[in-house]
């Protein structure tokens, strides 16, 4: 099975706002870098929007270490996910969900690959972190001047 990191991050102008998202994916020497915006988003889409993305983009089932920053993304797939699926999902105030269709779709796309999540702390210097900011703060700008993914 192919070993395979996964950087991410989200960025948003405003909650909810102009955001942005980026991943980079890299196995061995090779590297690959995506990102996009939405024009009306919230940092938490953008940030699960990251995960989803850069695991899509794997052609075939892979050893997967994801590096995020976010505790939501991490704490949400690794933790709450069991509780909301056992409730219907709801939430511990037996409310909806948030961004559950994009849980929906994590599920889906980590049950393809090993995957292990690791947090990093942000705007701490790391270097992939810091390159992952940097792109989805470019897709947000992108997306606030009406310019699209």
């Amino acid at each position: 099975m192919k070993h395979v990191e996964l950087f991410t991050d989200g960025s948003c102008k405003g909650n909810p706002g102009p955001g942005g998202w980026a991943a980079l994916l890299r196995m061995g020497r090779h590297e690959k870098e995506m990102s996009g915006g939405e024009p009306h988003t919230t940092n938490n889409r953008m940030e699960m929007t990251a995960a989803i993305r850069g695991l899509s983009a794997l052609i075939e089932p892979c050893k997967v270490d994801i590096y995020t920053d976010s505790k939501y993304l991490i704490d949400g797939i690794t933790k709450w996910v069991h509780g909301w699926k056992k409730r219907g999902w709801v939430n511990a105030s037996k409310k909806p969900v948030m961004n559950a269709e994009l849980w929906h779709d994590l599920i889906e796309v980590t049950a393809r690959h090993h995957v292990e999540w690791y947090w990093v702390r942000g705007h701490s210097g790391h270097p992939e972190n810091e390159r992952v900011d940097a792109l989805a703060n470019q897709a947000a700008d992108r997306a606030a001047a009406g310019e699209g993914s």
